[in-house]
């Protein structure tokens, strides 16, 4: 699109910097300060044959367009200039968004099955949905499970991708990101980095060929849009918007608005919030209503914990923390993976990942610590209690060697 001929300075930013200006850098130019949003489904054209060629080389290349878009199925410039900022700030080279992290996921096991990849070789903890998606073969593709040791052995002329999300879905284990993919050889190792964001990780520079976010969660940061976004190499890309323009799942102007609005504060957010809950895992440490706590080495605002008691009763004796699903608010949610995240998880295969029913996963907002304490301690009452002649409980926090 136009807006994107202003390229941005070849001088390195600070990612905090990136973050407020990337996909903005023309606005001044054109007498604006804020991103326009642009709702239109349809744009006029008065030469039918220009257009014809046009549609022929996005249907034979997946290229974006010249000039302004055809439908709103093909491209819109406010969702562009999400794509190129968030493109931006995991260091790719572009970036292609969907209506929802699932929608991306969709896509990029689509466009790969396209080419005859149907397998995919996965690591174990994935969010659940994600989990289920590869399991059940919806989508005709064949998954094998294995740890990040035993990549390289489970690739076959016919696999597509390797997938792994680190810190996953809801243990917060972290794999080795730079040692997986140089398994993967030739194979596109594929990062899910919602709960990281690039403020903590940045896949890309790690040896992934591809990044996946939920954009619902830390991009957007509000608990109040939904999207999904894959952050690759340009050829890539191109695969990725012909499969979205035929399958229809694309992100809503709106959406691609907020969700721009939301990276300018991606950083301050995830900082203030991560400092909050490495506070809270020092004092679930030494409660000892607590079996065990979970809390990656990169830090970051997610943290899980298991519970002597039932936490069922954490869940429901919670006042400010929100008991909901989803994570990356500015507010502090808290759920039961085993009942909900991960229920469609076989129950096997959701224990052998280390997702117990004792596990509670929280996503800290940006409330101030004391009350979110108050709250949290209150809430595991005595019901929660270590039993009688139980054994200590303690941190589960890896070393940079089991990453």
């Amino acid at each position: 699109m136009d807006a994107m001929d202003h390229a941005p300075s070849a001088t390195p930013k600070a990612l905090a910097t990136e973050a407020v200006h990337a996909g903005r850098e023309d606005l001044a130019a054109l007498g604006l300060h804020a991103p326009p949003l642009d709702l239109s489904t349809t744009y006029p054209s008065y030469d039918a044959r220009a257009e014809a060629a046009r549609i022929d080389e996005f249907a034979a290349t997946g290229a974006r367009l010249d000039g302004p878009p055809v439908y709103a199925r093909l491209d819109n410039p406010t969702v562009a200039r999400f794509e190129e900022a968030l493109a931006r700030l995991e260091g790719a080279e572009a970036a292609v968004a969907f209506a929802s992290g699932m929608a991306a996921l969709t896509a990029v096991l689509l466009a790969r099955a396209a080419q005859g990849l149907r397998h995919v070789v996965a690591v174990r903890p994935l969010y659940g949905c994600s989990d289920h998606l590869l399991d059940a073969g919806l989508l005709g593709t064949e998954v094998t499970w294995t740890d990040p040791a035993g990549v390289a052995d489970a690739i076959r002329p016919d696999t597509g991708l390797v997938m792994v999300e680190s810190p996953a879905n809801p243990t917060l284990a972290e794999v080795d990101i730079r040692a997986v993919a140089h398994a993967c050889g030739t194979v596109p190792l594929l990062v899910d980095n919602t709960f990281a964001t690039p403020v903590l990780q940045r896949p890309v520079g790690l040896g992934a060929r591809i990044v996946l976010h939920s954009a619902t969660k830390y991009l957007g940061g509000h608990g109040d849009v939904m999207g999904g976004i894959v952050a690759c190499d340009e050829e890539f890309a191109r695969e990725l918007r012909r499969v979205r323009f035929a399958t229809g799942g694309v992100l809503h102007p709106l959406a691609g608005y907020l969700l721009l609005r939301g990276l300018s504060t991606l950083p301050v957010r995830v900082k203030a919030a991560s400092a909050t809950a490495a506070e809270l895992v020092r004092r679930l440490a030494t409660d000892p209503r607590i079996a065990r706590v979970h809390y990656p080495v990169i830090g970051g605002a997610m943290i899980s914990f298991e519970v002597y008691g039932d936490p069922h009763e954490v869940i429901a004796g919670v006042r400010l923390i929100t008991p909901a699903v989803s994570l990356g608010s500015v507010d502090t949610l808290i759920q039961h993976p085993a009942s909900i995240s991960h229920r469609i998880v076989h129950e096997g295969d959701r224990r052998a990942a280390g997702v117990s029913d004792r596990l509670l996963r929280m996503s800290v907002g940006l409330e101030d610590v004391e009350d979110l304490w108050r709250d949290l301690t209150q809430a595991l009452s005595a019901r929660s209690a270590e039993p009688a002649g139980a054994g200590a409980h303690s941190v589960a926090v890896p070393t940079p060697a089991e990453r």
